[in-house]
């Protein structure tokens, strides 16, 4: 057996959390502090300085040197600047300080980072402020230990020119509205309502020494080029499957990395395409929820290098099988211990409960696009809608049973009972007959309701969850204020929530879908249902900036139309660079390894040709000669691509930026690109491996 681990000792060892907090400061200090995480309440300034000495003394205690304020730019994934925490020196020593000037704001060049127009090179200045609601931690890499304090990140005019601001500016707002709807049943007792999210995390791992063999997955993180090897999944042996020891290796130690940051990692298994896996954490707080999958990501790939592997985190690293996601479960959940939705065992008679549950559906229903352009990024492009993935078309599974109770509303006016899942018998005696749930899960679908939460599936695997969690908390508060506005004006309010329950399902139900999402009839079905179909990065970003979302956004003072317009400008930018970049990476494989070597082989062959056909010249050749031709030709097609996706990139690099640039990158540079690896994945299959310039798909997800 190999050491016993107590993760109980060495969970959190890393995190200046509530029992540090606790034992190190002064007690009026903690409860001003406490107020602030876990009421909402403004942080009082004045407990900076006691709060930043506590703080750095833990921190040294551990080994630290440096903190930084960390942050989550408009780039998707964090930044930081290491302060050593030495003075100046005073007759050449020096003594360690923190203020609580230096952990409350920094000032990073806010220039230097995505803004979409907020910020000019000769307006540099920004600030990164400090989230008290997400603990510290300690970061310990070759640098050596590192004190990271979650900051925001805005402009000098206050501009949110990051995901976390945005985040909680969407928290407050649904925590307003949804308090509300409690008032409204005669909940009294609860301060604070917080969304809940626990995201699971999909990616691939493959041998390092193969990865660093292929620019493709070096530049883009995916594979541009590579033919299917003979098995793929089709056999449904990974999923579940046992874990590899060198895999089961690796997580072990990403587990205790985790762990010691305050990271809930749960669960882990293999997923359904070969070197696919999957961890999931418990649900927590979406603000730390957030933190918490950006230090997972940043983690996996460290560990894994650790262990001679590379992790990939793009949505579609190989084509032919499964890509990844990050699948968001949400859910509402107040100080109390109200679930918010959770319906109960007779959920027809929960009114709260369908209340909210018809909030939700009409959300979904009217800003579908938003909701589907918080899942958009270029590498999700190649996941939605791939009988994978979700579709690109949102919907709302529910279950049987919610159907059942939404279909008795919206026929007859009342709801009278609730289907039951019964008992499960297996037919062997030994095994204990159990309750059913209520429903069965559907996979297919892009928000599904599973018990007591849902799951939004449409997120990929490298974005942050910032996004979809930000639009999801506006959408739904949004429909909770409408509610309340109405509801806490009538006069009979039994009766108006009811009506309201019913017009609501009753408008809105062409949302739900029970059925098979991957299918043809579903697409044709929604688009007479007149739910939008948006099946591409490029052509979701315009939901941000409609009339309709520049006015929820506002209400909520969740965003400025001047920071959605800049989000708008930094994803058009990122969609081009991103596809400039894959295009580029594979004009410069394509010339320098790929034809060169189908040249080499050619000339082996053409030689071998010569060679038979001269020592003996009755010798049937027609093979080689076949083989010579077949492989020539497609040679010849490479070239030809490859000069017509040269010509189409030099020609859209060279445009002006934003939505013309993306556009052209997205219906011009995309095709060309696939016209290119077409004739190359053909070429592999038929150029002798030993001269082949790159580790096959078979190499890369079978030996690991």
């Amino acid at each position: 057996m190999s050491e016993v681990v107590s993760v109980s000792e060495m969970f959190g060892k890393d995190v200046f959390n509530d029992a540090v907090m606790k034992d190190r400061l002064p007690k009026s200090v903690y409860k001003k502090l406490k107020k602030t995480i876990e009421d909402g309440a403004e942080l009082d300034p004045s407990i900076a300085d006691v709060v930043a000495h506590a703080m750095k003394d833990w921190a040294i205690e551990h080994g630290a040197t440096h903190f930084t304020h960390w942050f989550q730019p408009l780039t998707g994934v964090t930044a930081e600047k290491h302060d050593s925490f030495i003075s100046a020196p005073v007759d050449g020593k020096v003594i360690m300080e923190f203020s609580g000037k230096e952990l409350i704001k920094g000032e990073p060049d806010a220039s230097s980072f995505p803004s979409g127009g907020l910020r000019a090179t000769f307006e540099a200045r920004g600030y990164t402020v400090w989230d008290c609601t997400s603990p510290a931690f300690l970061k310990e890499d070759a640098i050596g230990v590192t004190l990271c304090i979650p900051t925001s990140f805005c402009s000098y005019k206050g501009e949110a020119l990051d995901k976390k601001t945005p985040l909680l500016r969407s928290m407050q707002a649904v925590n307003e509205q949804a308090l509300r709807i409690l008032r409204l049943f005669g909940n009294t007792t609860a301060k604070r309502v917080v969304p809940s999210v626990g995201p699971e995390q999909e990616y691939f791992i493959v041998d390092r020494a193969k990865y660093l063999q292929r620019k493709d997955l070096i530049y883009t993180g995916r594979t541009l080029f590579g033919a299917m090897p003979p098995k793929g999944q089709e056999m449904d042996d990974h999923y579940f499957g046992v874990i590899r020891e060198r895999i089961g290796s690796y997580m072990n130690d990403l587990n205790k990395e985790l762990w010691k940051l305050g990271v809930p990692a749960k669960t882990q298994h293999n997923e359904v395409a070969p070197a696919q896996h999957e961890l999931a954490p418990i649900y927590e707080g979406v603000n730390q929820s957030v933190d918490h999958n950006q230090i997972v990501m940043e983690t996996m790939k460290k560990v894994a290098e650790r262990h001679g592997l590379a992790c990939l985190l793009h949505e579609k690293p190989f084509a032919g099988v499964n890509g990844s996601g990050k699948h968001n479960n949400w859910s509402l959940t107040a100080d109390d211990g109200t679930n918010l939705m959770n319906p109960g065992d007779t959920p027809h008679e929960n009114i709260q409960f369908l209340l909210v549950l018809a909030c939700i559906i009409k959300a979904v229903d009217i800003h579908a696009d938003l909701l589907r352009e918080s899942a958009s990024n270029v590498g999700n492009d190649h996941r939605l809608g791939a009988n994978e993935a979700p579709p690109a078309i949102i919907s709302i599974f529910l279950g049987e049973q919610l159907e059942d109770v939404i279909d008795q509303l919206c026929d007859t006016g009342e709801a009278t009972h609730s289907k039951q899942g019964g008992t499960l018998k297996t037919g062997v005696d030994i095994l204990p007959d159990f309750d059913k749930d209520a429903t069965d899960r559907n996979r297919t679908s892009p928000f599904a309701f599973t018990g007591n939460k849902f799951e939004f599936r449409m997120v990929g695997s490298s974005d942050s969850i910032a996004s979809a969690n930000t639009v999801l908390n506006t959408i739904i508060a949004e429909a909770f204020k409408e509610a309340a506005d109405k509801l806490e004006k009538a006069d009979n309010f039994d009766m108006a929530v009811h009506d309201m329950i019913k017009e609501t399902l009753a408008a809105h139900k062409r949302v739900v879908f029970n059925g098979n999402g991957y299918s043809d009839e579903w697409v044709a079905e929604a688009e007479r249902r007149g739910l939008p179909n948006i099946k591409s990065m490029v052509d979701a970003i315009p939901a941000l900036i409609t009339d309709k979302a520049v006015k929820l956004f506002e209400e909520f003072g969740v965003f400025t139309k001047t920071e959605l317009e800049s989000r708008v400008e930094v994803e058009y930018e990122g969609y081009a660079k991103a596809i400039n970049i894959e295009a580029k990476t594979m004009i410069d494989m394509a010339g320098k390894q790929i034809i060169p070597a189908v040249i080499k082989y050619t000339t082996a062959l053409a030689a071998s040709i010569s060679a038979v056909k001269s020592a003996c010249p009755e010798a049937d050749v027609s093979t080689q000669t076949e083989l010579l031709l077949e492989t020539s030709d497609l040679l010849a097609e490479t070239k030809l691509a490859l000069a017509k996706l040269t010509e189409i990139t030099e020609k859209s690099a060279a445009m002006d930026g934003g939505k013309d640039q993306a556009v052209a990158y997205h219906e011009e540079v995309v095709p060309a690109m696939a016209a290119l690896r077409t004739p190359v994945d053909k070429l592999e299959m038929l150029v002798d491996k030993d001269l082949w310039p790159m580790p096959s798909y078979g190499d890369l997800i079978f030996e690991v």
